[in-house]
């Protein structure tokens, strides 16, 4: 499970970061004193408008950054004193994490494969499984390149998996995919949760938050201003549906920001 507690982090910015978000302050807050958990057998959605924190949030957990302040475990394991534990822990997917053009999905996931220290049987299992699911048998020997967007991203989602984690972190996993493709990942991110994984995913598509978590987080200027089920937040909010709900607290927290 995932267990974040008041996590802050800031971020210094040069000269030009200044001139370009047009500010006079030497300091963005990127995350302000968030707390949340994502237990095992869960799917648990972030949401929120660009630049809320969500990414910011998710690279603080796969440890790709150090909270400023406040604290993260994983599986029980501290991000920052046991980072190497909680890597081996998870796997983290973005949209900005690509695979190597020049070579094949077969190369790049036995890479990653054996990388995670994993036998040759085990590898040869989790590969007939992930690109089973994903269809990805017939393109496994094609340049990443010469792959279509669809394919690519499920190539990704393969390799990313390739250790069979225990925590499963997507940051905007269907974006920019075609609805086939799009239902494939979500089927699967639902095959996770029933093998009580805990899956934590940011999302801009209401429709697929609504249908896919089990419990939503609405982040917005860096802080957790919303948390429940569909059904507690829609009564919280008054609202028919999540896009209603989320416009409703943004009309009430994004004024502040």
């Amino acid at each position: 499970m995932i267990q974040i507690n008041n996590l802050t982090k800031i971020y210094k910015l040069s000269a030009k970061q200044m001139q370009k978000l047009q500010t006079k302050k030497s300091k963005k807050i990127a995350v302000n004193g968030l707390s949340l958990e994502a237990h095992e057998g869960e799917i648990y959605g972030l949401l929120g408008p660009n630049g809320a924190g969500k990414t910011t949030t998710l690279r603080c957990v796969a440890t790709l950054l150090k909270p400023t302040d406040g604290s993260i475990k994983v599986c029980g394991f501290d991000s920052v004193k046991e980072d190497t534990k909680v890597r081996d822990s998870l796997c983290f997917l973005t949209n900005e994490i690509k695979l190597d053009p020049n070579f094949s999905p077969e190369y790049m996931f036995d890479f990653f494969g054996r990388l995670h220290g994993l036998s040759e049987s085990e590898l040869a299992s989790r590969k007939n499984e992930l690109f089973t699911v994903f269809g990805i048998t017939p393109f496994k020997d094609k340049k990443i390149m010469e792959l279509s967007t669809g394919m690519k991203q499920k190539a990704a989602i393969a390799v990313s998996l390739v250790h069979d984690p225990k925590v499963v972190i997507f940051d905007e996993p269907t974006s920019g995919l075609d609805i086939i493709t799009a239902r494939s990942v979500t089927d699967y991110l639902k095959t996770l949760k029933e093998r009580g994984k805990t899956v934590i995913i940011s999302t801009h598509i209401m429709s697929e938050a609504e249908k896919l978590c089990d419990r939503i987080g609405v982040i917005i200027g860096g802080k957790k201003v919303c948390e429940g089920t569909l059904d507690e937040i829609l009564a919280e909010t008054k609202a028919a549906d999540l896009e209603d709900a989320f416009f409703n607290l943004y009309s009430v927290h994004g004024e502040k920001q």
